[in-house]
C-alpha cells in the first residue's frame, strides 16, 4: 500500500495547491489499490465536496488568473502553465491580453475567485467566449460552474498521472 505521505506528495497538487484533499482522502481509507485515476479522482473528490465552504473557496482562490500575473512571472505550477501554454494563452495578442487581464479583474471583484475553466481541448478564443458569458452569473452559479471545472482539472490531471481504470 502507498504511503500517506508518499500519496500526499504525489497528489497533494491535484487540487490546485490543497494537499489537505489528498491528506483526508488517504486518511479517510478511500484509497484502494491498484491506483487507477477515476478511484483517485473519486476519492479526492469525495473529500472535496465535503470540506466546508471556506475550504472550497480556498481551493477556487488557489487557481491562478489565466493568462495573469504569475503566468507572466513564470511562477505558475508546472500543470497550470502547461494547461495555459495547451489552450495558447501563452500567444496572445496585446489586445487579447488586455482583454483576459480587463475580464480577469472584473470576475474576481465580481465573485471573489478567479475564473477557472478545464482548457484542455479549447483555445483561447473558446476560452475568452466562456469567460465573457460567465462572466454576469451570479455568484452561487459560478461558485457551483467554478468547483465543477476544478473537479474536471483533478481528472484531467489524474488520466496524466494514471491508467483510467
Amino acid at each position: 500500500m502507498i504511503s500517506r505521505e508518499d500519496f500526499v506528495s504525489r497528489f497533494g497538487g491535484v487540487f490546485e495547491h490543497s494537499p489537505f484533499i489528498a491528506e483526508r482522502a488517504y486518511d479517510a481509507g478511500s484509497i484502494v489499490e491498484p491506483l487507477t485515476a477515476q478511484g483517485v479522482h473519486g476519492a479526492l473528490v469525495a473529500m472535496f465536496r465535503t470540506a466546508s465552504q471556506e475550504e472550497r473557496l480556498g481551493v477556487l482562490r488557489a487557481h491562478p488568473d489565466l493568462a495573469g500575473k504569475l503566468a507572466i512571472a513564470g511562477k505558475l505550477t508546472d500543470d497550470s502553465r502547461n494547461e495555459q501554454a495547451g489552450a495558447g494563452l501563452d500567444r496572445l495578442t496585446p489586445e487579447e491580453h488586455a482583454r483576459f487581464t480587463e475580464l480577469n479583474a472584473a470576475y474576481v471583484s465580481s465573485h471573489g475567485f478567479p475564473f477557472i475553466i478545464a482548457v484542455k481541448g479549447l483555445n483561447r478564443h473558446d476560452i475568452l467566449a466562456a469567460f465573457e458569458k460567465r462572466i454576469s452569473n451570479d455568484h452561487d452559479t459560478e461558485f457551483a460552474t467554478a468547483t465543477a471545472q476544478v473537479e474536471k482539472i483533478a481528472l484531467l490531471r489524474l488520466t496524466s498521472m494514471l491508467p483510467e481504470a
